[in-house]
């Protein structure tokens, strides 16, 4: 949920078990922002700040003071062409289940309020849109999935949203950087991807996945300190004679078994404690509510909520725009893995021959990393991810962001992609590579 991902901001399980980056060539760099002349061509990438509306529960709080000083290093810089907020600027997910996320107001009032509990974040993002020296782009994440255009541009006005006609997803290409792509990653994702068919009658026009309710149960967890248990969730077993759609819900009930080990809480599973009010939805909702259920050992398996999405997959991916379809028992079973994510960028783009991106760089897993590739016409091409900001990482390192410089018209330039991590307010190089043409 990003989903997965934390021990407290590890969606460990969905955003990604037991995966951890490498800083292959770790080093101090001093001028992450310079290029050495006076060409704008540098892009500079951030994803996964997490931003909340509320400090006791939000998972970028200690560390916003060194984000807020990232900002006006960025924004003095004379070479910067451009700033992209690659998903997860706002956090709608991480609540408490028990807490009404809008206070009984409206998105509008809710994005409001995270401006304003983290304004000195938003003034600096604001003061580089206002000063209009380079561009500052946001495109969604799952965690600000159905935050619509309008609320952005109420507290960040004049920023660009690069948004795909599909509400909470996009894909960016820098101006004059056809190569690039930049999204957020949650589009392959299961539990993140945008819902549109699953629960219409409840929430019509709905499209939040499954791991926004995870999500507010793991923060539940987290509030709680990770407490014993109230309830154990009843088996479930393999229904062997019900057919592929069967088997497909019993791996689900596998991931929502995982979930309820990794985030216990106090309460029971019958009680209805997930206070929504969101995207449509209006009841209150239990950790049952969610999860396959089988009245009779190795007989029907059955599902209240998300009930039919193991079939419905397919017909998602269609209508998220994803080139290559995934298998739904691989998506299943691979929600909890950041390879499995990072691997799409391969797949989608690098492996794919209608592709002409040689760059892409994702966001979700909160685990910053630089992978190099070759496309189907055997060219070098580079996947980075541009990792988190959430204060406790459990995972990978936090502070991450990328910078792409672009190669000049020298014939012995090459593009430049750099990972950084920013601690105790030196900015370390993690990791680097490059392409030419």
């Amino acid at each position: 949920m990003k989903i997965i991902r934390r021990t407290l901001s590890v969606f460990l399980l969905m955003s990604f078990l037991g995966v951890f980056t490498s800083c292959r060539n770790s080093s101090k760099s001093d001028a992450p922002f310079s290029n050495g002349g006076t060409e704008r061509n540098m892009i500079v990438i951030i994803s996964d700040i997490h931003l909340g509306a509320d400090t006791a529960y939000a998972e970028c709080v200690k560390n916003r003071t060194a984000l807020e000083e990232l900002l006006k290093r960025i924004k003095k810089s004379q070479n910067v062409k451009e700033l992209v907020i690659a998903g997860d600027l706002f956090d709608e997910w991480f609540v408490p289940a028990d807490i009404d996320t809008y206070h009984g107001g409206t998105q509008a009032d809710f994005v409001k309020r995270i401006a304003t509990t983290n304004i000195g974040v938003f003034n600096a993002i604001n003061s580089i849109i206002q000063d209009k020296n380079f561009l500052v782009t946001y495109v969604p994440g799952n965690h600000d999935l159905t935050i619509t255009k309008a609320c952005v541009e109420s507290v960040l006005p004049g920023i660009n949203q690069a948004r795909d006609s599909v509400l909470g997803l996009g894909t960016y290409s820098p101006n004059s950087y056809p190569e690039i792509a930049i999204e957020h990653g949650h589009r392959y994702n299961f539990f993140c991807a945008p819902d549109p068919f699953s629960n219409q009658t409840i929430a019509p026009e709905n499209i939040l996945p499954p791991g926004y309710f995870f999500t507010r149960i793991a923060a539940l967890s987290v509030q709680q300190g990770h407490p014993t248990p109230g309830d154990t969730l009843p088996t479930v077993s393999q229904n062997t004679s019900g057919g592929e759609s069967q088997d497909l819900l019993y791996r689900y009930w596998n991931v929502w078994n995982t979930t309820a080990g990794l985030f216990p809480i106090r309460q029971k599973f019958n009680d209805s404690i997930i206070i929504t009010n969101v995207n449509g939805f209006k009841g209150n909702y239990s950790f049952s509510n969610l999860v396959p259920y089988q009245p009779t050992p190795k007989g029907t398996i059955y599902l209240d909520l998300y009930n039919g999405i193991q079939d419905k997959w397919e017909k998602r991916q269609i209508s998220n725009n994803v080139a290559k379809l995934i298998n739904t028992a691989e998506a299943i079973d691979s929600v909890d893995s950041a390879f499995e994510t990072d691997k799409q960028a391969n797949i989608q783009y690098f492996d794919n021959p209608k592709s002409n991106k040689r760059i892409v760089v994702f966001g979700h897993t909160h685990i910053a990393k630089i992978d190099a590739y070759q496309n189907s016409n055997n060219k070098k091409c580079i996947y980075a991810n541009s990792g988190t900001w959430v204060d406790t990482n459990a995972v990978a390192t936090t502070r991450n962001f990328v910078v792409i410089t672009k190669q000049n018209g020298k014939s012995a330039s090459q593009t430049i992609i750099k990972l950084y991590n920013l601690k105790n307010k030196v900015v370390n190089l993690m990791d680097k590579d490059s392409l030419s043409d």
